[in-house]
């Protein structure tokens, strides 16, 4: 068995189409056919199921994929390590996240900071913990950064900001001439929410149980931007946390909560397990003096 054989049958896999995966790989198509026949003759079982000209991953492909990619990426992170070591790396960080606005500015400063570095950063839905969890078990990823714990032992999380949680009303609305409120005043607005099984909907839910109110949910979305959309066609109020890079927007007022004290604490998270390099180490300094810069505390106001 070979590493190139490995390789090969790693892009295959992903995309079930021996073609495409040819190309990806700039290799004439024939050349790859034989090269994961000879791996599965070495296995002594086959990895996809064929049919006409078409090929699917069955499951014994499916066993062996996940094996594949755990030496891979650990080959993968071995080599990082060494050429921290030699000084060779330029430094590439690797990061997800679901809240790409929030952490936009910081990434512009340190690259302002260090023009060598480079990022390739994916943007994953909120509430899929799930996703996150593997992307950093499987190694696909170097650093998470988040409003949710991923609450898993060998997850290392370290908060670097903590924002203040405010109350989102159209401007039209009563609430919109005040500059603060408790949320005991607002038992009965219409709120704008996330779906029940969404983590920020778990964090609201606490503050107005905290608050001692149940309030009238009148729709219910996955996204940020359609909480917000919503807010803004005047359809009902809704939790926000107060972001500094974020444009002013004349038809929503965000107001102040007195009481309960509302929060949302952002932290960057990694594998404790997995060797974390070096121009991803840098990166969580970076953000722990760059947020904490902005008022003093770590808080944005």
């Amino acid at each position: 068995m070979e590493l190139l054989q490995l390789t090969y049958f790693r892009t295959v896999a992903k995309l079930e189409h021996m073609t495409k995966a040819a190309e990806q790989l700039r290799i004439a198509q024939p050349a790859l056919s034989k090269t994961i026949s000879r791996l599965e003759a070495d296995l002594g079982v086959p990895l996809f199921d064929r049919q006409n000209r078409q090929i699917r991953l069955n499951r014994f492909g499916r066993a062996f994929l996940g094996q594949v990619e755990t030496a891979l990426n650990a080959l993968e992170e071995g080599r990082r390590e060494l050429a921290d070591m030699a000084g060779a790396e330029q430094g590439t960080i690797r990061l997800a996240t679901p809240t790409l606005s929030r952490l936009s500015s910081s990434i512009s400063a340190f690259r302002e900071a260090y023009p060598e570095m480079l990022f390739r950063v994916v943007q994953i839905p909120p509430a899929a913990s799930n996703e996150m969890i593997s992307l950093l078990d499987r190694g696909e990823v170097d650093l998470i950064f988040t409003a949710v714990s991923l609450k898993q032992p060998w997850i290392r999380e370290l908060t670097v900001l903590t924002a203040e949680v405010c109350l989102a009303v159209p401007a039209s609305h009563p609430l919109a001439e005040r500059s603060s409120v408790s949320l005991s005043e607002v038992g009965n607005e219409a709120f704008i929410e996330y779906h029940e099984e969404h983590p920020f909907r778990h964090l609201n839910d606490g503050y107005c149980r905290e608050a001692g109110i149940e309030r009238q949910i009148i729709c219910e979305v996955d996204e940020p931007s359609a909480l917000w959309s919503l807010v803004q066609a005047g359809l009902g109020i809704a939790f926000t946390p107060r972001n500094p890079s974020q444009t002013e927007d004349a038809s929503v007022k965000l107001l102040r909560i007195e009481r309960p004290n509302c929060e949302r604490e952002f932290a960057i998270a990694w594998n404790d397990k997995r060797y974390l390099p070096k121009a991803s180490r840098s990166f969580v300094e970076f953000l722990e003096s760059y947020f904490h810069v902005e008022d003093g505390t770590g808080k944005t106001k």
